[in-house]
């Protein structure tokens, strides 16, 4: 019977021979503030929008999609206008 060999050598490496740290390291690095770290990014929204499940007709979901980017935005925006001309928002 023959042995599986590893598939990558491990390599030693010496902490002496580690890499200077640059300016581009510390520019990457985790921000702190006190002891907490700083998210970075977009700041979360103070009201986010809930996922679901939606059943469309395959003519209707072709049609939104060919009217290019931001056709959910879309969707949720004819919703809207609807839901306001019923008075129900």
């Amino acid at each position: 019977m023959t042995a599986k060999k590893r598939s990558t050598p491990t390599t030693w490496s010496d902490p002496d021979d580690a890499s200077e740290l640059t300016a581009e390291f510390f520019e990457s690095a985790d921000l702190y503030q006190g002891n907490k770290i700083q998210a970075r990014g977009r700041p979360k929204a103070a009201v986010t929008k809930e996922p679901i499940k939606l059943r469309l007709d395959p003519d209707v979901l072709a049609a939104l999609r060919a009217s290019g980017d931001g056709w959910q935005t879309r969707i949720n925006e004819t919703l809207r206008a609807s839901l306001r001309l019923a008075g129900r928002l």
